[in-house]
């Protein structure tokens, strides 16, 4: 039985966990050695920088660390190795034939429940997360899948607004193994890593059980591994130019890809979309009889101004305005982003047809004050302030940019970039160049990274070479950036932004004692 996708090779598989621990052994041996008997507690931090002291930013949001307990923690390491065994998540064999298998001999978990399917190029997770976190103001019970994670592999399956537990993880693993390894030998190729968990997550749910769940697709949209529910709400956040090389070259064509979750009779949200995406996303849905509700014409953003940590909105949603909502995260596509998902939970009510009235804008306010995404524009430490954000595309790199300079009054911008090679590095860069007075470049753990004199010599270009400095590791980048915002003074309003991937923001927030 292959292990392999066609074309594939091991480089393919995902990455062990080994990588990113040498990294934190390394800080912690070096600063015990710089340090004599100092508490290796302080280790990871000030591997980080001798300057990142300061316990200030916002609330550390709900990101899980390591488990407490090590027989638990060498359980959950067991799994992570055993799931990083089987293709990876830039592998892929467009067909839903093996996670159908899957859910076939488990009696159809996703069945059990009605659910938000969540698909587009850049905002899916914020969604998700506003969505997850309307829904539970409403007293139903959720769960959230969404990829990739930033810290902790348990923070793809969330049951009630929270990732699930270490060992509810290992237990739901436990529980669909011997399914998993049946279908394996049934099919061609073994199920996929991101298959694996999208079945963990389909039962996990089933198991709670949930009221409703709220569904990122990985990616593209019809053969997406989470496209084997019938999602009575579709969401297709904006649409950009990502994955070209496996979803098309155009915004349509990607659209095509990613209609495939509307279904039959359902409703569909759509963000704000290029034309040519539109008019597919449109057609589509008049093909399966799916109602339609588009930003900017039945719902939308109706005003919107900065506030201290973030922002406050009028949205008008399917069933009217809702004023005076707060919203604890920065950037205009962040309001946007809101406006999709309220729209999505008035729908799942049935909001505009089945009923006039619109939510309790009391609930609505308390639920969109209550949202946090970690790694979005992030505040993780001030004295300067560092900000993690996970762009790694040139759209998501627009936006952040934008939002950056409306957001906050940094008279010096560093910024630290590790991005990985299957990306549009370029784009990227030209879309951080207006706003950061330098850049780092750097690369992270994953065999995905980009190698940073790689990336260097695209950085030049972009930049100009006084403009780029190069460090390979990232402590030493996150060390190098906050010197470099340091320059003009403690309180001059230097700061550092760390961008180009999930994985990097991940790991520098793991260096930086958020985990």
């Amino acid at each position: 039985m292959s292990e392999l996708p066609p074309n594939g090779n091991q480089d393919d598989l995902p990455d062990p966990l080994d990588p990113f621990d040498e990294i934190i052994a390394e800080a912690q041996t070096s600063a015990a050695d710089a340090a004599g008997d100092r508490d290796p507690d302080l280790a990871v931090i000030e591997a980080g920088s001798r300057t990142l002291r300061t316990q200030g930013g916002a609330p550390q949001a709900d990101v899980p660390t390591r488990p407490a307990d090590p027989e638990v923690d060498k359980a959950l390491r067991e799994v992570e190795a055993e799931l990083a065994t089987r293709w990876g998540e830039t592998k892929l064999e467009p067909s839903v034939d093996r996670i159908a298998a899957l859910m076939d001999v488990l009696g159809d978990p996703q069945r059990s429940y009605p659910s938000i399917h969540i698909t587009g190029t850049n905002g899916k997770t914020s969604t998700a997360r506003m969505v997850e976190a309307l829904l539970g103001a409403f007293d139903l019970r959720t769960g959230r899948y969404t990829s990739p994670h930033v810290q902790s592999i348990t923070e793809r399956i969330s049951l009630d607004g929270a990732p699930i537990s270490a060992e509810r993880f290992i237990e739901t693993y436990e529980d669909i193994k011997a399914y998993v390894e049946m279908v394996d030998g049934m099919q061609e190729y073994r199920l996929s890593f991101f298959e694996v968990l999208t079945g963990m997550a389909y039962a996990a749910f089933s198991d709670a059980p949930v009221d409703v769940a709220v569904v990122e697709v990985g990616m593209g949209g019809s053969w997406d591994a989470t496209n084997v529910i019938d999602g009575d709400v579709a969401v297709v956040t904006p649409i950009d130019l990502d994955h070209t090389d496996r979803l098309g070259e155009t915004t349509g064509e990607i659209a095509a890809e990613k209609g495939g979750i509307i279904k039959q009779d359902a409703t569909v949200i759509l963000a704000q979309q290029p034309v040519d995406a539109a008019q597919v996303l449109l057609k589509k849905a008049v093909e399966v009889d799916a109602t339609v509700a588009r930003e900017g014409l039945e719902f939308g953003v109706v005003a919107r101004q900065v506030a201290v940590g973030g922002q406050m909105v009028t949205l008008r949603g399917l069933g009217g305005e809702y004023p005076e909502v707060y919203l604890p995260l920065h950037g205009p596509y962040q309001a946007h982003n809101a406006a999709v998902a309220l729209a999505a939970v008035e729908a799942f009510f049935g909001v505009g047809s089945q009923r006039p009235d619109p939510l309790d804008i009391d609930t609505v306010r308390k639920a969109f004050a209550a949202v946090s995404s970690p790694g979005r524009l992030e505040v993780v430490r001030r004295s300067p302030t560092v900000v993690l954000d996970a762009a790694h595309n040139p759209a998501g790199a627009r936006a952040t940019a934008e939002a950056v300079g409306e957001a906050f009054d940094f008279s010096r911008l560093i910024g630290v970039v590790g991005a990985s090679g299957d990306k549009n590095v370029r784009g990227l860069l030209e879309a951080f160049e207006p706003i950061f007075a330098e850049v780092v470049v750097t690369q992270n753990s994953s065999h995905r990274a980009m190698d940073a004199d790689e990336l260097a010599a695209i950085a030049v270009e972009v930049f100009g070479d006084d403009r780029v400095q190069v460090e390979p590791r990232l402590p030493d980048a996150l060390e190098a950036a906050v010197t470099l915002a340091e320059e003009e003074g403690e309180f001059a309003g230097g700061a550092v932004l760390v961008t180009g991937s999930v994985i990097t923001v991940g790991e520098a927030r793991l260096l930086l004692g958020k985990g």
